[in-house]
């Protein structure tokens, strides 16, 4: 028998990670995600140099459709009512990654999640008249003021990039409603990867070219894959299963401290007192927006 390539052990391990996710408590599963999800971003940063930032981006969401390809095994046929949105899905999904990754390129990454983030929290604010969700947008409003005026190593291009991503995930979440309800496991996940991966693969060949073939970069590229979509997608899928929306998304209203000390411990991303203000005041906008909503 021929001997296993790096690629396919992984994608061999990976298949086995439903099995094991079931056995973690959902709590946790959302915690790990929100680690995972900023360990990758960090580690795809130190890939800019090599493949630049598409190549980045695309290799990540190539990579992570083959894993979810090989999991899932999904059909078109069987899939085919959902095909609007699965390409919704993954267009939204490229973009919304290529914008996060320019910004990325900018900016800190603790600064990208955090205005990145205002997508999510828009969507859990948007159509409330209560005078408590208002505080929790001006709360919010205020961290990205902060954020602004802090100069230095703030890029306004970079700020708008991030932007653009959060308004993308926003869409993205509405279009996973959408996909949950007309698909029953991770066959549509998978078929969005896909898509996501072609929306981005002009970008990165034009900038890496074939420096995305050299084996180091496919490791590290497949790891960025694997934490920043294979394992925080399934850990969410899952706990999303067993825990209330709302506790979900408490939990996930931490991702923008994650994110600050994952640049801090991993690129050694310094942040000024008062950026740690203004991502403290998201992060409270976010967790309250969530724990005090209406069903």
């Amino acid at each position: 028998m021929a001997e296993r390539t790096p690629v396919s052990r992984w994608v061999a391990a990976v298949s086995g990670l439903p099995g094991m996710v079931g056995a973690v408590p959902p709590t946790a599963q959302v915690l790990v995600a929100i680690v995972s999800v900023q360990v990758g971003a960090a580690v795809a940063k130190q890939l800019f140099t090599t493949i630049g930032t598409a190549g980045a981006v695309m290799l990540r969401l190539v990579l992570a459709a083959v894993v979810l390809v090989a999991l899932w095994r999904p059909s078109i046929r069987a899939n085919r009512r959902a095909v609007p949105v699965i390409l919704a899905y993954g267009v939204v999904l490229g973009v919304m990654n290529l914008c996060f990754y320019l910004a990325l390129q900018r900016i800190p990454l603790g600064i990208a999640v955090t205005v990145e983030f205002l997508g999510p929290l828009a969507v859990a604010l948007i159509g409330s008249r209560r005078w408590l969700d208002g505080l929790w947008a001006v709360l919010a409003g205020a961290g990205v003021v902060l954020l602004a005026k802090t100069g230095g190593d703030v890029s306004v291009v970079g700020l708008l990039l991030a932007l653009a991503a959060g308004a993308c995930w926003a869409g993205y979440i509405l279009l996973s409603a959408a996909l949950g309800s007309r698909t029953t496991d991770g066959s549509g996940l998978a078929l969005a990867a896909v898509v996501s991966g072609l929306v981005v693969m002009p970008f990165g060949l034009a900038e890496a070219g074939t420096a995305v073939l050299a084996p180091g970069v496919l490791l590290i590229g497949l790891a960025v894959a694997l934490l920043s979509s294979v394992i925080p997608y399934s850990l969410e899928l899952t706990a999303l299963r067993s825990i209330p929306p709302r506790v979900f998304g408490v939990l996930m209203s931490l991702e923008p401290a994650v994110a600050a000390v994952a640049g801090l411990v991993l690129l050694g991303e310094q942040l000024r007192p008062t950026q740690w203000i203004a991502i403290t005041c998201v992060v409270a906008a976010s967790a309250g927006a969530t724990r005090y909503a209406r069903s």
